[in-house]
């Protein structure tokens, strides 16, 4: 038997706690219903027997206080909503049990912005992390030491797992029920939760903001111009002279500021405007190319796919308006 603890934090989102919850209740009921015996007992655990959450719309009675939970098997972080740094700290207290059962060899998984949480533990230093890409820049600047993956579903290493994106945690779900029982049941798992049991990016989903909360002036107007005249063709060097900086410097301080390199900033704002047109206009593939400032369709093709994770025809396939009205 398993035994699987749900954390309930201050500021978490209810749907993160009930559902891994739901989740691994239902694989005991497919395994009971093939013969087998139940594999997991599943707790919510916390500080308190009563935890209020959203501004109390929501009351979570803990099945055990963490100080009764001498040993579990994977212990589940979930959302946090709110000012990350405020809801790290109100939940300063959860960050020693946490990191006592994962040195007694239980596994850790994070969903979405627990990432937070679980970065404050310590225990990712070093390490690669998932979270949502909307948060991605704040996580950056909280945990320089963590290497973020852009864009990925779910991140392991070392027992320890993190996922994307609000829903993108149903994946990893569906990945440690095929872990701990096998893929048969993880297949099952996903067709009674409709879930696609290998998607593996958010890429899709992501929404290219420009990386601007950082001090350096130069670069924000560089980054400003490029967002203003992505249809026009223009080189480092010419931006680099604009902000009347050396090209090496400039490039060393972009990197440093955003995030990116010169070059991929300027694709994933082409990129950016590709996807506002393919959502919205009846354009063609070759029209919004084009419009964005690319020549070459092989090239324009291989970078959207690379930012997004599908084909320009794809993306247009699935989120545009009148694509999807047909």
């Amino acid at each position: 038997m398993k035994h699987v603890s749900i954390l309930v934090p201050e500021t978490a989102v209810i749907e993160a706690v009930a559902d891994p919850r739901y989740m691994f209740k239902a694989v005991n009921q497919f395994l009971n219903a093939a013969g087998k015996p139940a594999l997991f007992e599943v707790q919510v655990v916390g500080l308190a027997k009563e935890i209020k959450l959203e501004n109390s719309v929501f009351s979570v009675h803990t099945d055990a206080l963490l100080r009764d939970v001498l040993n579990t098997d994977l212990i589940f972080i979930p959302a946090l909503s709110g000012d990350m740094r405020k809801a790290v700290a109100l939940n300063e207290m959860l960050i020693p049990w946490i990191v006592d059962q994962y040195n007694k060899g239980a596994e850790v998984a994070s969903l979405c912005l627990g990432a937070f949480l679980l970065a404050s533990t310590g225990l990712l230093q070093g390490k690669k992390c998932s979270t949502h890409w909307g948060f991605a820049n704040e996580f950056r600047e909280m945990f320089p030491d963590i290497e973020l993956v852009d864009g990925s579903i779910i991140t392991e290493e070392q027992g320890i797992y993190s996922s994307g994106g609000a829903n993108s945690y149903w994946n990893l779900l569906l990945y440690l029920v095929e872990k701990y029982t096998d893929r048969d049941t993880a297949i099952l798992a996903s067709k009674y939760f409709a879930i696609d049991i290998d998607r593996d990016s958010q890429s899709a989903f992501m929404m290219f903001q420009g990386q601007k909360e950082h001090d350096d002036d130069a670069i924000k107007k560089a980054q400003e111009f490029i967002e203003t005249n992505y249809q026009d063709k223009m080189t480092v060097d010419q931006l680099a002279d604009m902000c009347a900086v050396g090209r090496r410097s400039f490039e060393r301080r972009f990197k440093k500021a955003t995030n990116n390199s010169v070059v991929e900033y300027m694709q994933r704002v082409k990129v950016e405007a590709a996807k506002r047109s393919f959502e919205s206009s009846r354009k063609n593939i070759n029209e919004v190319m084009f419009d964005v400032g690319y020549t070459d369709t092989k090239a324009f093709r291989t970078i959207f796919k690379k930012i997004t994770g599908l084909t320009p025809i794809e993306y247009r396939n699935k989120y545009n308006k009148q694509t999807m009205a047909a």
